[in-house]
């Protein structure tokens, strides 16, 4: 007679195939991009020499946005640079386009356009860099972004508000005149191609 040399724990029960499961490193879901990896995100120094390199200009205000929104929002995995045009009368509007840079390379064009509420009036054309937080990769951008209320802070000419949506935070940085006090009221709505509607 031939013996069966089968074991019942040859093969694991429902049970320990769960566990195993469980025990499965988080690592394996862990998105590409860490807000503490530094090999994913942009140092304050790189950035501000960037955006200097950008603007030219106006580098104890930049200085100090981009100090605070370090502060806040700790390391941005991308920024956007690029040029807007806004003009108001109490409601204004905002087109822009730029580029977005992401730490790890990849590179995306940018469309933007909104509505605002603002206190002044007038029409003007500003350069503005974007500190960018949190985006999972370059088709996350296009979306619409809502200002967050009283986040505008201005100092030295420079000022930045943030917009936010599922999770990302965008922190424009503008520049002299092209700061106007309602750009932290209402929304910008990033597209892949240029758009006159500015919903």
């Amino acid at each position: 007679m031939i013996a069966d040399t089968r074991s019942s724990n040859t093969h694991p029960t429902r049970r320990e195939a769960l566990q195993l499961l469980a025990a499965v490193p988080a690592l394996a879901v862990t998105p590409a991009w860490s807000a503490d990896d530094e090999s994913s995100t942009y140092d304050q120094d790189s950035v501000l020499a960037a955006a200097l390199e950008f603007f030219g200009t106006g580098a104890a205000g930049i200085a100090k946005v981009i100090e605070k929104a370090f502060k806040e929002q700790g390391r941005p995995n991308g920024y956007i640079k690029g040029e807007e045009a806004s003009a108001a009368l109490t409601i204004g509007l905002r087109y822009g386009d730029g580029t977005l840079q992401m730490k790890n390379g990849a590179t995306a064009k940018v469309f933007w356009a909104g509505p605002s509420i603002g206190l002044d009036a007038g029409v003007n054309a500003a350069k503005v860099f974007t500190l960018v937080y949190k985006l999972p990769n370059v088709a996350a951008i296009y979306r619409r972004y809502p200002g967050v209320e009283g986040s505008l802070y201005y100092v030295g000419g420079a000022g930045i508000n943030y917009q936010r949506s599922k999770g990302v935070t965008l922190a424009p940085i503008r520049l002299g005149v092209g700061l106007r006090t309602g750009a932290s009221v209402g929304y910008l709505h990033y597209r892949r191609e240029k758009s006159i509607n500015p919903l």
